[in-house]
């Protein structure tokens, strides 16, 4: 169940972090405006409450496997968004860091 969480918070927080500064990219950079770079700024800072809920207590160890969920959520976001196309080497990447991202978070630990 701890597991369970912790993956829904992460699918949360890449939702609001990747999400949030891909509002800001079209604020900015396809010129939709401040409304959008709100929103955006707004999904970025609720990014940030959302990674204090998860189960593990170490900032360190659940930001560097939030990195790993970040690079393959982010390719996802692309996909769906902006018609991206990854190619086998963005996959293969994408894969080894969720990979990366399981050990941190998940090896079991002689705590």
């Amino acid at each position: 169940m701890v597991v369970a969480r912790s993956v829904l918070l992460f699918a949360v927080a890449a939702v609001f972090e990747i999400g949030g500064a891909w509002l800001v990219w079209q604020g900015v950079r396809e010129h939709r405006g401040w409304i959008w770079i709100g929103a955006g700024v707004l999904a970025l800072g609720a990014y940030g409450f959302v990674a204090t809920f998860q189960p593990q207590g170490d900032f360190g160890r659940v930001l560097a496997a939030y990195g790993g969920v970040f690079v393959a959520g982010s390719i996802a976001w692309g996909m769906v968004a902006d018609g991206y196309r990854p190619d086998r080497w963005d996959v293969l990447g994408a894969l080894i860091c969720l990979a990366g991202m399981a050990v941190i978070m998940y090896a079991p630990r002689g705590r």
